[in-house]
């Protein structure tokens, strides 16, 4: 079953009468002048919670602007790892903290999306108990094996599959990772064994040492893998090739034929920030991720970064929302 891109959700939003393109057009414009206007961020130190352990996509992006911001700002930084339960565990803490800016949270495609439908008691409302400031960044997954696994391409591995038991790991169940497994699953009607680690950090290890068969890993995170010859790559699960590996393959072209599924990565702050606040923060993230040593850092490692407005980024959780809840369904995933 195709799995509708992130670039296909904004266009349904549109069609739903949301017009999300004239939102990021129109980000700067607002935010720039709250910038100005506004001094009431950031007054106190803030802490940026990354649901994930170090190392991964969303540590990078929160590092960025960690760093950036710490530069310009004149107030302290901080990144707070909080791991676990697919990102759960870090996203509740931030629920559950005061909507005045000083704790922030990477959410991804998996906490504001997927867990939803994925797990049956969930700890916080992914969309009452959060304010979204500003999409990110996107990046497809990349399919890596051990290197000694005999498959160089989807229909070998397929083939494989078929024939022998394979488990693939992921960085903790209801991630973008995991679920690229499921749905490789269901449209190759195959059944690899899903494999949950508390991050990609523990999960690797084991893909180097052969305990696991492969990954569907972020791009900037595989693919220093992949150069290093440390694993060989079989498809990115975007829809078109990623201008970061140009050589490598999709899936879909590779026998399976609308398989795409990509992470995503938006900056949010508990429910209840104050509007002001909001578009600072907004206009802030943007700032940084137009910086030409970020844009070129994070093109490099496979990020398409693309800060838009808080208005975007609402809209676009609803229909990924809406989305992933149908792969969740279809493939019977369950959180491990």
């Amino acid at each position: 079953m195709p799995v509708t891109s992130r670039r296909s959700a904004f266009r349904l939003a549109f069609a739903q009468g949301v017009p999300l393109a004239a939102l990021a057009l129109a980000a700067l414009l607002p935010a720039a002048q709250a910038l100005a206007q506004s001094a009431v961020w950031p007054t106190k130190p803030v802490k940026i919670v990354v649901t994930f352990p170090p190392g991964g996509a969303p540590d990078t992006l929160a590092r960025i602007l960690a760093d950036k911001w710490g530069q310009s700002l004149g107030q302290t930084f901080t990144v707070d790892n909080k791991p676990g339960a697919g990102g759960n565990i870090g996203a509740d803490f931030v629920a559950k903290s005061t909507g005045d800016g000083t704790t922030l949270v990477i959410g991804t495609v998996g906490t504001h999306a997927i867990n939803p439908a994925l797990y049956a008691v969930m700890p916080y409302n992914h969309v009452k108990d959060f304010t979204p400031v500003s999409f990110l960044a996107s990046t497809p997954n990349l399919l890596v094996v051990n290197n000694k696994v005999p498959a160089t391409n989807v229909k070998e591995l397929i083939e494989l599959a078929r024939k022998q038991p394979l488990n693939f790991g992921s960085s903790g169940s209801g991630t973008s990772i995991h679920l690229s497994g499921e749905l490789f699953n269901t449209m190759a009607g195959v059944k690899m064994q899903h494999i949950p680690y508390k991050g990609r950090a523990q999960a690797v290890p084991d893909l180097l040492g052969g305990r696991i068969e492969m990954i569907f890993d972020n791009m900037p995170s595989a693919l220093p893998l992949v150069k290093a010859g440390e694993v060989r790559a079989i498809g990115v699960t975007s829809a078109a090739r990623s201008p970061a590996a140009p050589n490598i393959p999709t899936i879909a072209e590779q026998g399976l034929p609308g398989f795409e599924a990509t992470s995503w990565f938006a900056l949010l702050a508990p429910a209840g920030l104050p509007r002001d606040v909001q578009l600072r923060i907004s206009a802030e993230t943007a700032r940084v991720l137009a910086l030409p040593d970020v844009k070129e850092k994070l093109t490099t490692l496979g990020l398409d970064p693309s800060p838009g407005t808080p208005e975007a980024l609402a809209a676009l959780i609803q229909v990924e929302t809406v989305k992933w809840a149908k792969v969740v369904k279809e493939s019977g995933a369950k959180p491990d």
